[in-house]
């Protein structure tokens, strides 16, 4: 008896900024006989309790729930990662779990792309939507080499362009269309039979044991000298193809983009600091300078440092605010939480 036809059925779907609107588009769009599985991660705040799942639900045909961990997965539902979790694909059931973060996000979209790709592997279909930076490249370009479908948006058609591009910039994508035509592309390579030859079997051993976003194991590629951004740890450097990643002993895993955004993250942090720190020190010295006569010399060297301190106090929040105006920087921080 011959092998029954083997078709893609698991879609997974990465969005950030802008991905809402997208993600209401698709789903709008696809049949309640809908043959596949639909799993989404849109980078959304830890705190609190993400209403996605109600959205989705709301917008189309097909039940949307936030699955719990090893729930076993069933065509024709979507599945939507909960808020600070990642959502993995192992073998036929979902996996709920909190590694360390990637590309400053939990969830984040390359883990699940990944796991699905090692999981279902050319049975996989990856779809990269609006988002701010470039997280899903990786991954995306990872299911490809794994045999699976790689669809992106339409860069001119996103409202955030840059998470489609750098998917394009990664990987040579099977579809690049606006959002409104994804649903329907979907319907018709879901019902495509896959020649033979394929992989499309259970994971190996050691694909299982690197489902774990936790789990380093050996580190490729030399250390960067440079740290990490979330622990502190040494950073080692890899590259995969044109993309190159960094990642530290916990298993925290950044892009050279998404590393440099959480360095300005950081560095935009510490001026804060620096500028609290600072009109402290001025409101400290005028106190003193108060406190002792105002023609002595001691009440005059701390008046000078009292304005030495708060000019450069000024300087630095000038600083501030022009990197607040920097639409760059606005970009990177944009972040849908539904």
């Amino acid at each position: 008896m011959s092998a029954p036809a083997a078709h893609r059925d698991t879609v997974v779907i990465g969005a950030s900024a802008g991905g809402v609107e997208a993600l209401i588009e698709v789903v709008g769009g696809l049949p309640t006989e809908f043959p596949a599985s639909v799993l989404v991660v849109l980078h959304v705040l830890a705190t609190g309790r993400s209403m996605l799942d109600a959205i989705l639900a709301r917008a189309g045909n097909l039940p949307a729930v936030t699955p719990i961990d090893g729930e076993p997965l069933v065509a024709a539902q979507i599945y939507v990662a909960p808020p600070d979790r990642h959502m993995l694909l192992l073998r036929d059931r979902i996996a709920i779990t909190s590694g360390p973060r990637e590309n400053g996000h939990r969830p984040a979209i390359d883990p699940l792309f990944r796991s699905a790709a090692r999981s279902v592997g050319r049975r996989a279909i990856g779809v990269v939507l609006s988002g701010a930076l470039d997280d899903g490249a990786a991954g995306l370009q990872f299911l490809k080499a794994r045999g699976g479908l790689a669809i992106v948006q339409d860069p001119a058609d996103a409202l955030y362009p840059s998470m489609p591009e750098h998917a394009l910039a990664a990987v040579a994508a099977d579809h690049v269309v606006p959002v409104r035509a994804i649903a329907a592309l979907l319907c018709a390579e879901v019902e495509r039979v896959l020649e033979s030859g394929g992989r499309d079997d259970a994971p190996s051993e050691l694909d299982l044991a690197e489902l774990d976003v936790g789990n380093v194991g050996r580190m490729d590629g030399p250390p960067s000298g440079l740290t990490c951004p979330e622990c502190g740890g040494a950073l080692w450097e890899e590259s995969i193809g044109a993309l190159v990643r960094f990642r530290c002993h916990v298993g925290h895993s950044f892009s050279a983009e998404s590393l440099a955004s959480e360095q300005g993250q950081t560095l935009e942090t510490a001026l804060w600091s620096g500028l609290r720190a600072l009109e402290e020190r001025a409101d400290l010295l005028d106190r003193m300078a108060r406190r002792g006569e105002r023609s002595s010399r001691s009440a005059q060297h701390f008046q000078v440092r009292a304005d030495e301190a708060r000019e450069h106090a000024g300087a630095l929040r000038a600083l501030l605010t022009r990197l607040g105006r920097d639409p760059a920087s606005a970009d990177m921080n944009a972040d849908a939480a539904p």
